[in-house]
This record gives C-alpha cells, sequence and structure tokens, in this order.
C-alpha cells in the first residue's frame, strides 16, 4: 500500500480554505504529463470522492488519489510553506530523480 502523508500546516491550510468556501471534502493529488521534465503535481480541491478513489486521511484532512498515480506519488509528503510574500504548496517525493530548473516539473 503506497503511503503519502499531508503534514499538520497543509492539513490545516486546507480544512481552512474549505471553511471559507463551505464546501468540499478535501484535496485530489494528481500528476499531469508537462514542463520540460516531464511531470508536474496537479492539486485542485474535491467536493466529492470518485469511486476510484484512494482516499488517505490525516490531520483531520482528506487526500484524494486515482489508483493510477499512486506508484508515482508513493512516499511522497505535501506541507504548506511561507517563503517571503510567496505561499505554496511543497511536494517532496522520494521518487524524484530531476527537477527542472524553474521548479515546475520533475522526472522520475
Amino acid at each position: 500500500m503506497a503511503t503519502i502523508t499531508v503534514t499538520e500546516r497543509a492539513a490545516r491550510h486546507v480544512s481552512n480554505y474549505l471553511q471559507r468556501q463551505g464546501h468540499g471534502i478535501g484535496v485530489r493529488l494528481g500528476i499531469k504529463t508537462t514542463g520540460c521534465s516531464g511531470f508536474a503535481y496537479q492539486l485542485e480541491y474535491a467536493d466529492e470522492a470518485r469511486a476510484e478513489d484512494v482516499v488517505f486521511e490525516q490531520h483531520g484532512t482528506k487526500l484524494l488519489i486515482a489508483p493510477e498515480h499512486l506508484a508515482l506519488l508513493d512516499g511522497t509528503q505535501i506541507d504548506y510553506v511561507r517563503n517571503g510574500l510567496n505561499e505554496s504548496f511543497q511536494f517532496t517525493n522520494p521518487n524524484e530523480r530531476d527537477r527542472c530548473g524553474c521548479g515546475e516539473s520533475f522526472r522520475i
């Protein structure tokens, strides 16, 4: 079984966002083909789970993942970081072999 973790800080950010929106059950994490290195993370807020989703729940937050992405995401940690005035989700994936210079895409 794949292991994907969400830090307390990331879970708190998701929970706060969903409360402000007044709907949603969590976030859906996937990988799309794009960029100069081949793949990019895709994270979107989800209102409902799909029948095929694998659901991880940590710190009161649900993370939904399509089964075809599990092998590429196994071991990934999702955090929410602030760097100066910028805030964003950060992905630490042990399966990454390389990242592009701009940091937008990666290779496995």
